[in-house]
């Protein structure tokens, strides 16, 4: 029961992308739930348009203890959950899914064990005895293992389940660990877990993984890449940004379906070699944008006429780019220097050029004002 005359204890902070029909049983769920304990419920909405920030808002007319936060041309549940863990005051914070998958009925379990032991955080684990995976398909669970042992790469915290999206951790550990956490992809107790500069205090609860009954799940392989980007970020993301580094593998994969293209088109179909030069640049480059749109820059993709835009701005800066890796190239050159050399210098270079003009112009983060009609909301 919440009464305004107690102090806050705990904030619940739910990421939300499309999940307007769950957000009133979630919420049924955690007053249930949360019986006797004084919480607040943060949510942290994408800009969803199925009108859930909308249909939440409708809520906190009446309930003071339940907020939204809606982002604005920002994407990605580990940086909503960032967002929504710095937006509250109380001593204790959870984090969980909308979906319904995660037991809310185990909160409380997950509440008293952090405070009676004096835990940074205490994990829903499905994988601990008493723990399962429920009805998740095999090549999830697959998944879900694969990226459990990848995970140890940048986490020497033994943790059962660091794939979990539902835990409750200490507002201290919290501000000990923000200014170090990458806010990449879907990973958010992998990333706070990885920024410990100490042994961490860590318990588990066990539960079982519930089945998704509205809305659809947000998997798909971008997903997959953005964990493999924070596993990068948090190995060698002080040395080299991870997104250059992304962008710089797509570049040297592009280079290899250009030698693919350009030979094909001069020892099979007996092109002259510099229109096939110039074909197998065009595919090259057109290849990379769709690359970059859809992994690099997953969180400022372009949608609809501005891929056409950005199409135009990409295949400008990469021509320039060529020609500053060209001119680099041949000045190393000229000083004496081995041909490999010069032509590292040149393709660094051109590298660089590439990724820092496409990410002010092909992908800057402009304003933009959404006009899709909102859907209306139910009537009470």
């Amino acid at each position: 029961m919440k009464n305004a005359a107690r102090p806050l204890e705990l904030a619940v902070v739910i990421p939300t992308f499309n999940e307007r029909d769950n957000v009133q049983p979630v919420l049924n769920n955690l007053a249930h739930a949360l019986t006797g304990i004084q919480y607040e419920v943060i949510f942290v909405d994408d800009d969803s348009q199925d009108g859930t920030a909308d249909c939440i808002r409708a809520i906190t007319r009446t309930d003071p203890y339940v907020r939204v936060l809606q982002r604005i041309r920002r994407r990605g549940l580990a940086s909503a959950c960032i967002e929504g863990m710095m937006a509250t005051a109380a001593p204790y914070i959870a984090v969980m899914d909308a979906d319904l998958q995660h037991d809310e009925r185990i909160l409380p379990e997950m509440f008293a064990k952090l405070k009676s032991e004096r835990l940074d955080i205490v994990v829903a684990t499905r994988n601990a005895a008493g723990g399962s995976m429920g009805e998740f398909a095999r090549h999830r669970v697959v998944l879900s293992k694969l990226g459990h042992n990848l995970s140890r790469w940048v986490s020497h915290t033994n943790i059962s389940d660091p794939m979990s999206g539902f835990f409750v951790m200490t507002r201290d550990y919290l501000e000990e660990v923000i200014g170090s956490t990458s806010g990449i992809g879907f990973k958010i107790l992998l990333d706070l877990v990885a920024s410990a500069r100490r042994p961490l205090r860590i318990g588990e609860v066990p539960y079982t993984f519930r089945e998704r009954h509205y809305g659809s799940s947000k998997l798909d392989i971008v997903v997959g890449l953005e964990y493999l980007q924070l596993l990068l970020d948090k190995k060698i993301g002080n040395v080299v940004p991870t997104r250059f580094l992304i962008f710089s593998t797509v570049g040297a994969a592009g280079v290899l379906v250009a030698f693919v293209v350009l030979y094909a088109l001069v020892s099979t179909f007996h092109m002259n070699f510099l229109k096939a030069q110039a074909a197998a640049t065009f595919v090259a480059m057109t290849g990379n944008f769709f690359l970059n749109n859809s992994m690099t820059y997953r969180d400022r993709r372009l949608k609809g006429r501005r891929i056409l835009s950005g199409l135009a701005t990409f295949y400008l800066a990469c021509s320039l780019g060529a020609l500053i890796n060209l001119r680099m190239a041949e000045l190393v050159r000229d000083q004496g220097f081995p041909w490999y050399i010069a032509g590292v210098c040149g393709l660094a270079v051109g590298a660089v050029w590439n990724y820092g003009i496409t990410s002010l112009t092909t992908w800057r983060q402009a304003k933009q004002r959404s006009l899709r009609r909102r859907p209306e909301l139910p009537r009470r």
